[in-house]
């Protein structure tokens, strides 16, 4: 007897320890979800790359955080399809012709409690042991440090391409709030304004909303600033979070891990001169 990929995805839902949400964009988005699987790819984004590596090593469920169609609500897909899209066409042509299975999950392992995806970014940035008990998000960091060195280590430690940062590189840091992903202006806002975090890891935001905030708080002295590392680099810690999980969850599988890689890259350009 082989395992079917609807069968992985209800023993998943059994004992990922969340309700279902009442709407979600968790569920099958590609394939026939009662063929057996041979292997389990996980990932934090569903790349035509990805795809790529899942084929070659022989894994045809695809477990993906992000969307697999560039839309987070999944209602883009019959535009792009009505359109000829060319990108979707070669997407959804590769998914078809190799009996890809793909299953969106997103929303119950962020309802994970503890969430699943801050607890693998926390540990990768080594600060599983310091998050506050009764505030989640925010870490008491084991030294303090400046902006620049936070945004380093933060660089490195979730290999983020093209990081950026708001802020004065010599500002003390010592609290910081943690959001990988998009969390939206309203939650970006509230940790920022929160009394004592000193700065804010997120994934990404809206420049001409959370980016100017963090502007004006840096300059009312409200924080010392705010770490961009990117939305992929600030999840991809979580998925593997998801992989050792699901490792333990689906022994009589194989569950490997498929790195997206970050698509962007800084280019390193001296400082404009003014006139």
């Amino acid at each position: 007897m082989r395992t079917t990929a609807r069968q992985v995805i209800d023993r998943i839902a059994a004992h990922v320890g969340t309700p279902p949400r009442a709407t979600t964009v968790d569920g099958f988005v590609a394939g026939d979800p009662d063929v057996a699987v041979r292997g389990v790819a996980v990932t934090v984004m569903a790349t035509l790359d990805v795809l790529r590596d899942s084929v070659a090593r022989g894994l045809d469920l695809v477990v993906t955080h992000e969307p697999l169609y560039y839309d987070h609500h999944g209602t883009s897909e019959a535009v792009l399809a009505a359109d000829a899209d060319p990108v979707h066409a070669a997407k959804a042509a590769y998914v078809a012709e190799h009996g890809l299975v793909v299953y969106r999950w997103h929303d119950a392992w962020h309802d994970r409690r503890p969430d699943g995806v801050l607890t693998g970014t926390a540990r990768a940035l080594g600060w599983l042991g310091a998050e506050r008990p009764d505030e989640p998000g925010v870490y008491d960091l084991p030294s303090a440090t400046t902006l620049h060195a936070l945004a380093v280590h933060v660089a490195q430690a979730l290999d983020a391409r093209a990081l950026r940062y708001v802020g004065a590189p010599d500002s003390p840091v010592a609290v910081v709030g943690l959001q990988p992903g998009f969390c939206g202006f309203d939650r970006n806002r509230r940790l920022l304004a929160r009394q004592g975090v000193d700065a804010l890891v997120l994934g990404e935001g809206h420049e001409w909303e959370t980016g100017e905030y963090a502007a004006d708080a840096v300059a009312a002295g409200a924080c010392a600033g705010v770490v961009v590392p990117g939305h992929l680099p600030s999840e991809q810690e979580g998925m593997v979070e998801a992989h050792r999980w699901l490792t333990v969850l689906l022994p009589e599988l194989r569950v490997e891990l498929v790195r997206a890689v970050d698509p962007f890259t800084a280019v390193p350009v001296p400082a404009a001169t003014r006139l």
